[in-house]
């Protein structure tokens, strides 16, 4: 008998689709996260690893990867969330609610959660009269929110959308713009617009918008209004005042929901000047009818570059502060 000799498992994934995850340096990336060694036999590919924990996640990835191959295209940010979600236990809860479909566009794309916390963030939408979510560029805060209310829009749960944001970006205002308030107001609604487009077509949203059925406003316009039966959408909320905030919510009428959402780290406000999305999720906490969601860095579903931008500037924040 051999002592101290470590003893190395093999596993066997056989799929028509290991083709497809075996290019792109994908195996190398799942080799390299739970240190396994891979290798490609025909139509199978073979795991092995000294530890069963490891080598037990590594076959959950590929193994997803395979199913989720015969779907659609494979990428780099796909395949570092199914290792982020095999790290967590959670591929399984994932690959439950992948195919459920929010909407669909004129062209035919259907709309999805790409993250468990983007399912959370729709359900919470579902669920809710008030959401609050939180999140980095790129975790799809605005797209999705904009989708919901498009949704509930078509399925006539409501009569109209109102989508807002605070005019307050990088230092300007509105005042020192050219043009009338529209040409003022609509370089900062270009997201908006552009979600509306793709989820309507441009034909189908100007008509809308003409008949006012679909609102753009700064959020200054909101005071004094009663907002009865309207999804309305609250973008950028980082950057409103705490004062802004309790005006914007107070508005919300009959029959009305409501998403605010933005991102910490982009706060143009004045420094000393507290956000108001940061003191409602606070304040509102624990009310019934509220929900405080927080998309992380593996919710950003945009060019797997950009979330390594915002893990490196999260680490240069911390390392300011110790």
């Amino acid at each position: 008998m051999t002592y101290g000799k470590i003893l190395k498992m093999e596993e066997r994934i056989t799929s028509s689709n290991i083709k497809d995850i075996s290019t792109g340096g994908f195996l190398d990336r799942i080799a390299g996260s739970f240190d396994v060694s891979v290798e490609i036999d025909g139509d199978a590919c073979v795991l092995e690893s000294s530890d069963n924990l490891s080598l037990t996640r590594a076959r959950a990835v590929v193994e997803s990867l395979c199913t989720l191959a015969s779907e659609g295209d494979i990428d780099t940010r796909l395949v570092d969330y199914m290792i982020y979600l095999a790290g967590n236990g959670e591929i399984e809860d994932f690959m439950k609610v992948r195919d459920d479909i929010l909407y669909t566009t004129p062209s035919g794309r259907p709309v999805k959660a790409k993250t468990l916390g983007q399912k959370f963030y729709t359900d919470a939408l579902k669920r809710n009269e008030l959401v609050i979510c939180s999140g980095p560029a790129g975790s799809g805060k605005t797209f999705l929110g904009v989708a919901m209310a498009v949704k509930a829009f078509r399925n006539r749960e409501v009569s109209r959308i109102i989508l807002t944001r605070p005019a307050v970006e990088a230092g300007e205002r509105l005042g020192f713009l050219p043009g009338d308030i529209e040409e003022k107001v609509n370089p900062y609604m270009r997201p908006i617009y552009d979600a509306l487009s793709v989820l309507l077509g441009q034909e189908l949203f100007d008509r809308y918008y003409e008949k006012g059925l679909i609102e753009v406003s700064p959020l200054a316009f909101m005071r004094g209004r009663n907002l009865d039966d309207a999804f309305v959408l609250l973008d950028e909320a980082q950057n409103t005042t705490a004062e802004q905030m309790k005006m914007f919510l107070t508005r919300l009428g009959l029959n009305c929901k409501a998403c605010v959402c933005g991102d910490f780290t982009q706060i143009d406000l004045p420094r000393g000047v507290r956000s108001g999305l940061y003191d409602c999720m606070k304040v509102l906490e624990n009310v019934e009818g509220v929900s405080i969601v927080s998309l992380k860095n593996a919710d950003i579903v945009r060019n797997p570059l950009v979330q390594r931008i915002v893990e490196a500037y999260d680490k240069a924040q911390e390392g300011k502060k110790e």
